[in-house]
């Protein structure tokens, strides 16, 4: 019997193994749950977080090193223990290259399952943050977190799949999908997943840029080519070489561009603005657009032979309204971000929330929910995300009784409403504060690319802009 109990979560498509492990380990005073397959495992995850996973490799659907991708994207801290009839050098190598404790090969007596789960814990890991506990976070200090994949819809882990398997291949890949949908985040993943690596990944947005900025960003220029060119400068393909490179919003590269950039994807060599010889690149190349790039063929604004170049593997990102699945691991992890992020309580959304979010259309997909998610955490008072923490439309009860109170008691009417005026100000003042910070904060993280800066915050470049004025007009110092 085991001094202290801790939960367990036994992962395997095999009835017989699941019974066994879950009568040895209980025998040893654990709480053991069991899931049949890798999609019932991350929602019990979600839902219930575990302090140690044993999961097979081989099963149906999500397999076990799938499931350990997932789990370290949502819960780092939380210990994997891959188990495998099937063992081989790569996929012992790839289970622990992905964070996994342990590799156990079956079959094995229960004494091997249990000195390794004795292990596990007797090396006193940080078990998963209790909800409404504050995450562990400095004054001041930033939090990295990277942009993973998250999620278990099939269309979603069947299109990684496919990324994977072209990931090292110089194929062109189209990656298309409504805004929002993660297209760059895929992009990322791909590159990730490459034998490059540990190459550059260089991203061009080609909608931010004006035409004569764009060609020499995209191909470079050599001194004196043009009126301002003082020194040589390398474009993005020379930039990228090794690594890779992503076209971001394809559709809006101009017309007289386009014949170019297909010659440099054919030939495989770039030629700079005055320059007098082509160089030489080794670039996977990448590519998003959320126009219909088949229709702008028919209207004669896209290349047709360019289409087709790109076209090579095109890879369709589902919008979120078609992951319902997927919607409480996303809420966990931009919930976990934020907390970590601004120092505060990890909070659970109320039930009313859960409702909302359960009928939501989810028009700006995953980037809409993450602002959403920031939004609520930098604003939440209570010991829940409620449903004015996310959106204008709902008042909070305290304001909607305000009026009330001011009446109640009339012999102290001007002192009431004068306190009731001052904590509107108050708050107002506060979601102010909070607007221009969100504002400054993704200016700064796009290196003040306002395209970049209002996709983030889901908003118009224009109104971005207005905004901007009106802080300067208020004699703030705004690059």
């Amino acid at each position: 019997m085991s001094e202290q109990t801790h939960k367990i979560l036994i992962v395997d498509d095999e009835q017989n193994m699941r019974v066994a492990l879950f009568e040895a380990l209980s025998r040893n005073g654990h709480e053991v749950a069991v899931a049949e397959n890798g999609r019932m495992a991350l929602e019990m995850i979600a839902r219930q977080p575990p302090e140690l996973v044993i999961t097979d490799i081989k099963m149906p659907g999500m397999d076990g090193l799938e499931l350990l991708r997932q789990v370290k994207v949502l819960r780092p801290e939380l210990p994997v223990v891959i188990m495998t009839g099937f063992a081989t050098v790569d996929t012992a190598v790839e289970a622990m290259k992905q964070g996994a404790f342990d590799y156990l090969l079956k079959p094995f007596p229960v004494e091997v399952i249990e000195e390794t789960v004795a292990r596990v814990f007797a090396l006193g890991r940080r078990l998963p943050q209790a909800i409404g506990t504050p995450v562990p976070h400095k004054a001041g200090e930033a939090v990295a977190f990277e942009k993973p994949i998250i999620g278990q819809n099939p269309k979603l882990l069947q299109l990684m799949a496919r990324a994977r398997s072209v990931a090292s291949s110089k194929a062109t890949v189209l990656i298309l999908g409504e805004s929002g949908t993660g297209k760059e985040v895929f992009a990322r993943f791909i590159h990730q997943e490459s034998d490059r690596r540990n190459g550059p990944f260089v991203a061009l947005n080609c909608a931010a840029l004006p035409e004569g900025l764009l060609e020499s960003e995209l191909f470079g220029h050599e001194k004196g080519a043009f009126t301002g060119a003082i020194v040589t400068k390398k474009g993005k393909f020379e930039l990228a070489d090794g690594g890779t490179l992503l076209l971001d919003e394809i559709g809006e590269i101009p017309l007289h561009l386009q014949a170019k950039l297909l010659r440099v994807l054919q030939e495989e060599e770039v030629d700079r603005l005055g320059g007098k010889a082509p160089c030489k690149i080794d670039v996977h190349v990448l590519a998003t657009t959320n126009r219909d790039l088949e229709q702008a063929v028919k209207d004669g604004v896209f290349r047709q032979d360019l289409y087709y170049r790109l076209n090579v593997i095109p890879l369709k990102l589902p919008p979120l309204r078609e992951r319902r699945e997927d919607v409480a691991m996303l809420v966990d992890f931009f919930i976990r971000k934020y907390a970590a992020q601004y120092g505060k309580s990890v909070k659970k959304p109320s039930s009313a929330v859960w409702a909302r979010f359960s009928d939501y259309g989810w028009p700006g997909n995953v980037r809409e929910m993450e602002n959403l998610i920031e939004r609520a955490m930098l604003l939440s008072q209570g010991a829940e995300l409620e449903l004015w923490d996310f959106w204008d439309d709902v008042e909070p009860p305290s304001l909607s009784q305000a009026p009330s109170t001011v009446v109640s008691a009339p012999e102290h009417s001007a002192v009431a409403a004068a306190n009731t005026s001052a904590a509107v100000e108050i708050g107002s003042q506060t979601l102010r504060d909070v607007e221009r910070q969100m504002i400054l904060q993704a200016l700064q993280a796009n290196d003040n690319n306002r395209t970049h800066a209002a996709e983030i915050l889901g908003i118009s470049v224009r109104t971005l802009r207005n905004k901007l004025h009106e802080y300067r007009s208020q004699g703030m110092m705004i690059d």
